[in-house]
């Protein structure tokens, strides 16, 4: 992608995370439109010249246009980033339909699974949009660490080598370095499932736990990933990189992160709904920790952290009760098979 200056690209969705590539992207000097679903919001985002709701100080660069109609947005666009909520995705890819040229690509930063399906995303876009290149970024990244220009490494992954050059060109700048990857169910794997383990660990450190229990669930957890993985067809590779244990060291081991500080919050004894209510964002491993359930359950994977996850945001199971679930499973080897 030469030229990036005349470049166009649509960004869908304007939390943190959808302004903080959009801000890399005008910063590369992309012509960026940013697509907002609340007219009210989106007329605060003009005003202010900034998302101070999710993403205050970081003033927008004058490539930078916002919009709540997403027929605007898309007109005429060759590239999407899609950042929407994973509850929303549906959605969004059906509302595209009509909207978008036929060689229209689309890209997504949404971290979860599809809601109604439980299924990854891109059988979402297959579905809803056939025949349009693809791909998906993940990776370790915090919002404000990104729109800050703190160093970022990511992954795009594509089946389409030509797409995820041009992504990859788009957004590597000296402060944000994307790597490419074919493997497209791995890569949304690893950004799904470690919002689940992120809330595990929070629920350990909220119970007092210590390092020695948070690292072992992180290391488990990325068993868990890894079986789940091998069950889809995913590269096991693709669980040591970026998106596998590198989007799960930091998602489980930072407060930044909203599921871990939701997982804090039960630990510490609040009730489920008031502690989403207090970090006042989608906190998407509640959802996908359903959705793990019914899939590992679907593909006769054990993985009994996420399970306990599940038992607690979905079955009011106290969080102590699931912890001693853990630690009373029989005794295994650690690289064997799940016991029968």
């Amino acid at each position: 992608m030469n030229g990036r200056s005349e470049q166009h690209i649509a960004v869908l969705g304007a939390g943190s995370w959808g302004t903080a590539l959009a801000l890399v992207l005008a910063r590369n000097g992309l012509r960026v439109r940013l697509w907002g679903h609340d007219p009210a919001e989106v007329q605060r985002l003009r005003q202010d010249g900034e998302n101070q709701q999710f993403l205050p100080g970081f003033p927008f660069p004058d490539g930078l246009t916002v919009t709540d109609s997403l027929a605007e947005a898309v007109a005429g666009m060759h590239d999407l980033l899609v950042v929407v909520p994973s509850h929303g995705f549906h959605d969004t890819m059906r509302a595209l339909k009509p909207l978008i040229q036929a060689d229209t690509r689309i890209l997504w930063a949404t971290k979860g699974l599809e809601a109604r399906s439980g299924g990854l995303l891109h059988t979402v876009v297959e579905q809803e949009l056939p025949g349009h290149a693809m791909g998906v970024l993940s990776g370790p990244s915090f919002a404000r660490e990104v729109a800050q220009a703190l160093p970022t490494a990511v992954t795009i992954a594509s089946s389409d080598d030509h797409f995820a050059g041009d992504m990859a060109e788009a957004f590597h700048n000296a402060s944000f370095r994307p790597y490419t990857s074919r493997d497209i169910v791995g890569v949304q794997l690893g950004g799904a499932v470690k919002n689940v383990l992120a809330v595990a660990t929070g629920i350990a450190d909220g119970l007092g736990l210590g390092a020695n229990t948070r690292a072992g669930l992180i290391t488990r957890g990325l068993a868990e990933i890894v079986r789940l993985g091998n069950a889809l067809g995913a590269e096991q590779r693709t669980f040591m990189g970026l998106s596998g244990v590198g989007d799960l060291i930091l998602t489980c081991t930072d407060d930044q992160s909203r599921n871990r500080r939701f997982g804090l919050a039960l630990g510490r004894g609040q009730a489920r709904d008031a502690a989403i209510r207090e970090i006042g964002q989608v906190v998407e491993g509640v959802r996908t920790a359903e959705e793990v359930h019914a899939l590992a359950r679907q593909q006769g994977v054990e993985m009994p952290i996420c399970e306990q996850v599940y038992a607690v945001v979905s079955q009011n199971v106290d969080p102590k009760d699931a912890l001693g679930q853990l630690m009373a499973r029989s005794r295994k080897d650690e690289f064997g098979p799940e016991p029968d």
